[in-house]
This record gives structure tokens, C-alpha cells and sequence, in this order.
């Protein structure tokens, strides 16, 4: 939970502050000037982005879901209904419209990847099939934390002083932060799956 908590703390610090203002010259994405609502939209795609990222923290922490599951269960509707799904869809609105098209592809498929995932692990929620809820929950989670190792590469590249093409560094924040996460979230589910009851009778 450390981690996960510090992690989304530190990214929502850096995303946020410009845009608390609402004020379109601070706008750290490139604003195209043929779409008059791109800011409008660019700022309620980070707000459903950051109900997710909140929430995220919410679905993971067991002590919550264990002590208190009436609130897991509403986090976990605002996860999907108000945070992943419509900060997908805004996202895959904006793609279009940016000024470099780089790893436009990648973030698509990540994009579409997030929503079905959080569609079928509500689906699985309430039909009460806790197994194969928890694994989409898992992979719908790994598309969430995606947009993290973007600026974990350019900031790595930044700190250390590599100098790496920006389309080769694009491309690989497209493509790597959340293939990256399904593995490690595919793994994780494997590992921690319990056995299957024996059946009787």
C-alpha cells in the first residue's frame, strides 16, 4: 500500500497544480486551437483520471475491503463509473488531437484495454464471482497505474542525463508501461490464486 499510495501521491502532485486554476496557458499538453473544447475536455479527463487513481488505492488496501466492504463495494463503483471509464474514453477523444503523435497506438489499446476490463470485473462483482472479479480488477488496475511509468521513463531520462529519441521514448511509454503492468499483474494473480475446493458428491 506504501508504495502504491506514494507513487499516485507524487504523480497527482506534479499532473494536477496547472490545472487547479483552469487556466489554459498553464497547460502542459500542447492545446490544438481547431478544437475550441480540447482544454475542457483535457481537464475532465485528468479529473475521472484522478477519482481512479484515488480509488485504486482504495480497491487494493485489504484492510478496507476486509473491515469495511460496503465501502470497497462503492469505491469500486466510482473506480469504474466515474473514474476509469469516462477518463478512457476522454483519453481516447484527446488522441486524435495531439500535437506529437507518438505512441498513439500503444496508448489506444491500453485505453480500450482499461475500459473492458473494468466493465467485465463489475460484471463479475455482481454476480458475485469473487475469483474472476479479483483477476479483471487485477488487469483493470495494471491499465490504471500505466499512465505512471510514462513519466517515470522521461523522468528517468531527464535525471540521468540519457539522452533518448523522443519517438523511440514515446513509443515506449505507449507500449511497455502497460504491457509491463498486465505482466506483473498476471503474474501476481497466478501467485496469490487460491485452489479450487474439491467438490463432493
Amino acid at each position: 500500500m506504501v508504495p502504491l499510495v506514494a507513487l499516485n501521491a507524487a504523480f497527482l502532485l506534479f499532473v494536477l497544480p496547472p490545472y487547479l486554476g483552469l487556466d489554459p496557458s498553464r497547460s502542459r499538453v500542447v492545446l490544438n486551437e481547431d478544437f475550441p473544447a480540447h482544454y475542457a475536455v483535457l481537464v475532465a479527463h485528468i479529473l475521472f483520471g484522478t477519482i481512479a487513481l484515488v480509488t485504486v488505492c482504495l480497491q487494493v488496501w485489504p484492510w478496507l475491503r476486509q473491515r469495511y466492504p460496503a465501502v470497497h463495494r462503492i469505491s469500486g463503483r466510482l473506480y469504474v463509473i466515474a473514474g476509469a471509464v469516462p477518463s478512457a474514453l476522454l483519453g481516447l477523444a484527446l488522441m486524435p488531437f495531439a500535437a506529437v503523435p507518438v505512441g498513439l497506438l500503444g496508448s489506444a489499446l491500453a485505453a480500450v484495454g482499461w475500459i473492458v476490463t473494468s466493465l467485465v470485473g463489475l460484471h463479475m462483482a455482481r454476480r458475485r464471482r469473487v475469483a474472476e472479479h479479483r483477476r479483471w480488477m487485477a488487469y483493470s488496475i495494471a491499465f490504471a497505474l500505466q499512465t505512471l511509468w510514462g513519466r517515470v521513463f522521461v523522468l528517468t531520462s531527464v535525471l540521468t542525463g540519457v539522452t533518448v529519441n523522443p519517438i523511440v521514448l514515446g513509443e515506449a511509454a505507449g507500449w511497455l508501461s502497460w504491457l509491463v503492468n498486465l505482466a506483473i499483474a498476471h503474474w501476481w494473480v497466478r501467485r496469490t490464486a487460491r485452489p479450487p475446493r474439491p467438490a463432493f458428491g
